[in-house]
């Protein structure tokens, strides 16, 4: 009889153990996304990108230099060439 309060109560703690744990990962992960949220948001308030619209209607930014583009297009048709 001993034995199976003693299998019951090691359970019991093992099961409360997970529980915690489990709690515990679910509460940081959801403190790490409302605070992923928040800085977000505060991003997009403070330094919005400057959104510009193609000739096909698809809004991209425009940050990146013609010469640049010229490089990345150049190490794009090498890389396909190969």
């Amino acid at each position: 009889m001993s034995s199976v309060l003693v299998e019951s109560t090691l359970f019991q703690q093992g099961f409360d153990m997970m529980l915690y744990g489990m709690g515990t990962v679910f509460a940081f992960l959801m403190a790490l996304v409302m605070a992923i949220s928040l800085l977000s948001r505060i991003i997009n308030k403070f330094f919005p990108e400057a959104l510009l619209v193609s000739e096909s209607g698809v809004q991209t930014v425009n940050t990146v230099s013609p010469t640049t583009r010229k490089i990345i297009q150049a190490a794009i048709d090498q890389y396909r060439s190969r």
